[in-house]
């Protein structure tokens, strides 16, 4: 088994490259995917936000209401710490489970959005960044997501910048240009992941 760590700064394509990967024959574990289930309603992740935070950040549904969370805890870093201490170790429990279903000659990719804020690389073979040129990435978040630039500006600050992804980069796919472009790319990478488990490309 091959486990891989993927990220990127908002807009750089992350989320393409792996749905690319997928296609390849990747096992795929999202961790905002985790970490979402790790809060549903009715878990012990979501009794101990509610727990720290008070009923409030719940919808009347009983879910977690997560625009609200999100406003208590990014604007104040120690109630931020405490909500990730709650959700990091439960998401990463829940995606060591996901890897140990995956087949023995698999390649586990792990999108893992804040792996490098996080310092999350050791904990993979290799660690892939999907990497694209700042300006890029906001007339991305403006012309495709519909952001306003300086909501997407703040998305990008709030992350890592892109030297420190590189810097623990074992390998970079460049996301520069169209999708047509980037497909090759990642056909590229894919070989080189195939290789490095030591076995045949699909």
């Amino acid at each position: 088994m091959l486990t891989v760590g993927l990220t990127g700064g908002i807009g750089a394509g992350k989320s393409t490259v792996v749905r690319l990967l997928a296609e390849h024959g990747a096992v795929v574990i999202d961790a905002d995917v985790v970490a979402r289930e790790v809060v549903a309603p009715g878990t012990s992740g979501l009794a101990a936000v509610v727990a720290e935070f008070g009923p409030a950040v719940t919808r009347p549904d009983g879910a977690l209401d997560r625009e609200r969370l999100g406003s208590v805890v990014f604007a104040d870093p120690e109630r931020l710490a405490a909500l990730n201490a709650i959700v990091h170790p439960l998401v990463a429990e829940r995606s060591a489970l996901l890897q140990a279903e995956a087949a023995p000659d698999a390649i586990v990719v792990h999108d893992v959005p804040l792996l490098t804020e996080n310092a999350l690389g050791d904990r993979y073979d290799l660690v892939v960044v999907v990497d694209a040129p700042p300006a890029l990435q906001l007339d991305r978040l403006v012309r495709q997501r519909g952001m306003r630039e300086e909501d997407a500006r703040a998305r990008m600050a709030a992350q890592a910048d892109r030297e420190q992804r590189l810097a623990i980069a074992d390998l970079v796919v460049e996301n520069d240009g169209t999708p047509e472009e980037l497909r090759p790319r990642v056909d590229a990478l894919w070989g080189r992941l195939t290789e490095r488990a030591g076995r045949a490309p699909r």
